[in-house]
């Protein structure tokens, strides 16, 4: 019921939504002004998994390689601890995950600058048009660059969360799946249809403004708010920190 109702609210109906998904799915100016914004990774990550799920066609998985830092190896204690294994369950941001699940025609962003001339920025969606084993060919959706075709290798990334207790890297594609993507990235895009997803309210101060002013017009965002209790409802709090205004 939970998945129904995340579809509804974006599409006017579960099944309206399959059938446009899937009609669409090969059509780039479909997803270039169309998005679900959710203020937490994990509320991002349940969005992608689903719609990623309903859709038809050949998936891969691509498994990612671990190791810990050169700097790392020095310690035999580390080397019993940090297993490739264990490592390979971390999750957090600006690296991709251990497992990614691709299917062709599947929106996905960038994570890591790679080329800034050529538009492939941090934050940058493209589309998948075919998977080889160690290179994507992908299509730009958005920016000056856009309908752009390009291709995307596998990169060697270090996660630069200080709360890790070690430093390790990650050879995998820079990419996440972006059906859905978290308010904080959206910042900057201009889209004409948005679904917010609030199974909680936001984080952050003015992080709701931000939310709500990713489209052109009213019409434009339809809103699904969960309540305490799992209910939806039409109320939510504004996080606003009243000291950021003390000083201006």
């Amino acid at each position: 019921m939970l998945i129904r109702n995340f579809c509804r609210f974006f599409f006017g109906s579960y099944r309206v939504c399959i059938s446009d998904l899937v009609t669409n799915f090969f059509t780039p100016e479909y997803f270039k002004g169309r998005a679900i914004l959710a203020p937490t990774n994990e509320s991002v990550g349940f969005g992608n998994d689903h719609f990623l799920s309903i859709i038809t066609g050949e998936e891969k998985v691509y498994f990612s390689s671990d190791s810990m830092c050169k700097e790392e190896l020095l310690s035999d204690v580390n080397a019993e601890i940090y297993s490739p294994e264990f490592l390979n369950t971390i999750s957090c941001s600006g690296i991709p995950p251990h497992k990614l699940t691709l299917k062709r025609g599947a929106p996905v962003m960038l994570i890591r600058n790679i080329d800034q001339a050529r538009g492939l920025c941090n934050g940058t969606r493209i589309q998948i048009i075919n998977m080889g084993k160690h290179v994507l060919n992908c299509r730009i959706l958005s920016g000056k660059h856009d309908g752009d075709i390009v291709f995307i290798p596998r990169m060697t990334l270090v996660p630069s969360n200080s709360a890790l207790p070690i430093k390790f890297q990650r050879r995998q594609f820079p990419l996440m799946v972006s059906f859905a993507m978290t308010i904080n990235k959206s910042q900057g895009k201009t889209l004409y249809h948005v679904g917010l997803y609030l199974p909680r309210p936001v984080l952050s101060h003015g992080q709701l403004y931000v939310a709500l002013s990713r489209v052109k017009s009213r019409s434009g965002i339809k809103i699904l708010i969960n309540s305490e209790s799992g209910d939806a409802t039409n109320v939510t709090n504004n996080v606003v920190y009243k000291e950021v205004f003390q000083r201006i």
